[in-house]
């Protein structure tokens, strides 16, 4: 009986143990549009938009890398797809606007806010 109560405690033990040291599964194309997109947003909230002038072909182009990765394991890809497609237009857009040099800063500002708004949006999502 003790061998018994001995071995259900270290399945116990060893069950409870499992998720400190299971590994959370890395989406690294989501990783690396947000490195981008925290270094272009944040300034422009604080009305500094030269970041988002400089990496907005950066920003679409990690976008669409992100949209064309398949889901690791633990997020829902399936899920993330059409929210993904709303993020590659927007940031397509703000690419375009910056180009084009034809929109205020107030106007790239609402944009940019935008597409930090999907990325959120996808972040919710993409989890299982």
């Amino acid at each position: 009986m003790k061998k018994l109560k001995t071995l259900f405690i270290m399945i116990l033990l060893t069950w409870l143990a499992l998720p400190v040291f299971a590994q959370e599964a890395k989406w690294i194309e989501m990783e690396n549009f947000h490195a981008v997109m925290s270094i272009t947003f944040h300034p422009a909230e604080e009305d500094n938009l030269e970041p988002v002038k400089k990496n907005a072909a950066e920003l679409l182009s990690r976008a669409k890398a992100w949209q064309k990765a398949d889901a690791p394991a633990g997020y829902n890809g399936t899920a993330t797809q059409p929210v993904l497609k709303q993020l590659v237009k927007q940031c397509k857009l703000i690419n375009a606007a910056v180009k084009k040099n034809n929109k205020s800063d107030a106007e790239l500002k609402i944009m940019i806010t935008r597409a930090h708004d999907i990325f959120h949006e996808i972040k919710e999502k993409c989890r299982k």
